[in-house]
């Protein structure tokens, strides 16, 4: 296991070189990439540079991206038919009621599109709610998401994706 932060990365013409510790790399066949979300610029430049290297990268850099972002993995799995809870992206205030509507109203739960481990999610029980909610994260220039509340499941659910 290396820190995604140890590393640095010299360029120049048709010699990369990657550096840990302010040591040269030797040679990798393969790289299991794990990119925590504080330091995703960083772990991903890292990986690019692996990637440029020819070195096979099971997460590439892009997909690191797009898992990262909650949104844009919300669009992958919706365009290949994979069920989601019904969710809507708003810029402007006056969408917000609408919007809650069409995710079949309150409740509903508001996401921040940066965050992990539920940090950023916030459920309102009212549309009232959910309209002020929105109004406040908007104004300090946050993008939201809408989500259709879906009731725990005690523990019990379970998330697998198969290629």
């Amino acid at each position: 296991m290396l820190n995604t932060l140890k590393f640095a990365i010299d360029l120049q013409q048709g010699v990369p070189d990657p550096y840990y510790r302010q040591k040269v790399l030797s040679t990798y066949d393969d790289v299991l990439p794990r990119i925590g979300a504080s330091v995703t610029y960083y772990g991903t430049a890292v990986v690019r540079q692996f990637q440029e290297m020819d070195v096979f990268c099971a997460n590439t850099a892009h997909d690191i991206s797009n898992s990262i972002d909650k949104l844009r993995s919300l669009q992958i799995l919706s365009r290949h038919h994979i069920g989601i809870p019904r969710t809507t992206f708003v810029g402007d205030k006056a969408d917000a009621l609408p919007a809650i509507k069409r995710v079949g109203g309150a409740p509903v739960v508001i996401k921040l599109l940066e965050g992990t481990q539920g940090i950023g999610v916030l459920l309102a029980k009212s549309i009232n709610a959910a309209a002020s909610i929105i109004e406040l994260l908007q104004s300090q220039k946050q993008n939201v998401l809408i989500q259709k509340f879906v009731a725990e499941s005690k523990g019990k659910d379970i998330r697998a994706l198969d290629s």
